[in-house]
């Protein structure tokens, strides 16, 4: 699960960046409203936690600039304002949640984990079925029958990609993008070789992960 972290105070930013990449979570931050709202359109994201009072952009209108053009990926609204008005306008505006600062971090982790089990998102549960594949991504971890292998957190990120995309194309930069985040200088061999890990751990014959020439991988699952 990628999110991206728009809060221009950068020492919480950093301190949370720090502890959500500790859940496994992976992050991309940014400081500003008009830096945030240009990587939330590239859509590269499960979830994004974006401060009301930032610099360049205001976030209800970053907020509401990103429902205008039909994104929905969920928003967890940061503010210091927690007058009833100042909750209502937020959710009006297109916020799926609001957390009032200063929030404990395991109150923040809850809210996530919360929107991440609405059935209106990509994202339906923690764990993740294709075939015999289990994936559990909060662990980094993968079950196949009775056999359960540790992945490392670059190899869950992909393999979660490809499991909730069943059947689908996800190109080579979809993959650069999700998996390394936006600003990320690494190439595209690296996805290659980030496949080879994958298909070399997964003994199964209920699932494989295809090559599509000239596009990118697309997981299927074979009965």
């Amino acid at each position: 699960m990628r999110l991206l972290l728009i809060e221009d105070e950068e020492r919480l930013a950093e301190a949370l960046a720090f502890i959500l990449k500790k859940q496994n979570y992976g992050v991309d931050l940014t400081f500003d409203g008009e830096t945030g709202q240009l990587m939330a359109e590239s859509d590269a994201y499960d979830l994004i936690i974006l401060d009301r009072m930032l610099p360049r952009k205001e976030g209800l209108n970053v907020l509401r600039d990103l429902r205008k053009q039909g994104i929905i990926t969920p928003v967890l609204l940061l503010t210091a304002k927690d007058t009833v008005t100042d909750r209502v306008e937020g959710l009006d505006a297109g916020a799926d949640d609001y957390l009032i600062k200063p929030f404990a971090t395991e109150e923040l982790l809850a809210r996530i984990r919360a929107l991440a089990r609405r059935p209106s998102q990509q994202f339906l549960s923690e764990k993740l079925q294709v075939g015999d594949v289990l994936l559990d991504p909060s662990h980094s971890e993968v079950t196949i029958g009775e056999v359960s292998i540790k992945l490392t957190l670059k190899e869950s990120s992909l393999l979660e990609l490809l499991m909730r995309n069943p059947g689908q194309v996800i190109t080579k930069e979809q993959i650069l993008n999700r998996v390394w985040g936006l600003d990320s200088d690494v190439e595209m061999g690296n996805v290659e070789i980030y496949i080879h890990y994958l298909r070399k751990k997964l003994k199964t014959r209920t699932v494989k992960i295809e090559t599509v020439r000239g596009l990118g991988y697309s997981l299927k699952e074979y009965h």
